[in-house]
């Protein structure tokens, strides 16, 4: 009598489960399993979240851009060009909307696989990396950002409110902003440890929505608000956005991107090093 044997797999060697030498503790090249992991809990839970979170941008511009526009008229903006009040505030709400879909997923979603849920506990238990983990949540934030900005691109068109073929790369400045409030707000998720503390980013953004020239120009406050103003994230991606909308692209177009460029490099480290110091150390 003859027994049979199931075979088994060979069990991977140790070369298989160890990073390879020119990664590091920190990256990985594992961004995209957390990326994907990600889109897919976005997508089948949270789609509702998401369609309310972009309609909020375009009932404030149908609002204040096509109601109060209606009694205001033109507007004189800061360089001294009259402009029609509803494509004077659509870029700002533009930016503000890509603004609110990556913090979104960037503060809250963060908090909750950080404190509640202790995914990145796990996660980071096995090859990946810190950076690995924030590079893949930034870019699922980054979807959500280009998903609310292309949506009001569209509602802007539909207006009326595109003055400028340099509007096309209106989506892209979104992401590039998005990017940089993503990373930020990331960061500064990692060292909130209560739900009520989470209220501190309501109590920044808002107040930064209002006041970031968004509704009239920076020229009505004192100057040292202005210049308090311009070191905000939101003010450098409204005016990126205004003179892409309106055709004025000229060299402090590229100091607002390069603003993002350095907040998102920033951000998306102290992010890794944050989530290094609580899980590896």
């Amino acid at each position: 009598m003859s027994t049979s044997t199931t075979q088994r797999p060979p069990l991977p060697d140790a070369q298989t489960l160890v990073r390879p030498p020119f990664r590091s503790a920190l990256y990985s090249g594992n961004a995209r399993a957390v990326f994907e992991r990600g889109m897919r809990s976005q997508w089948q839970g949270n789609l509702g979240v998401m369609v309310s979170g972009f309609l909020e941008p375009v009932l404030f511009l149908l609002a204040m851009g096509l109601g109060l526009g209606a009694l205001i008229g033109t507007i004189t903006d800061d360089a001294g060009r009259v402009v029609e009040y509803p494509t004077y505030i659509a870029p700002a709400l533009l930016a503000t909307s890509a603004m609110n879909g990556a913090v979104y997923d960037s503060t809250w979603g963060v908090f909750f696989k950080l404190k509640i849920s202790k995914i990145y506990s796990g996660v980071l238990s096995t090859t990946v990396g810190p950076m690995d983990v924030a590079l893949g949540e930034i870019a699922v934030a980054l979807v959500r950002g280009g998903v609310y900005a292309t949506g009001f691109v569209v509602v802007m068109g539909a207006l009326g409110l595109i003055s400028s073929w340099w509007a096309i790369l209106m989506v892209p400045a979104c992401l590039l902003i998005a990017f940089g409030f993503a990373a930020l707000g990331m960061a500064a998720t990692s060292f909130l440890k209560t739900f009520q503390q989470m209220d501190w980013l309501t109590l920044v953004l808002m107040p930064m929505f209002l006041f970031s020239a968004t509704f009239y120009p920076l020229s009505v406050y004192p100057e040292a608000v202005q210049w308090f103003i311009m070191a905000l994230p939101l003010w450098h991606g409204v005016e990126m956005l205004r003179a892409l909308n309106g055709g004025w692209v000229d060299w402090s177009s590229a100091g607002h991107a390069l603003y993002f460029v350095v907040l998102a490099v920033l951000g998306t480290w102290a992010a890794s090093l944050r989530l290094k110091a609580l899980f590896l150390t």
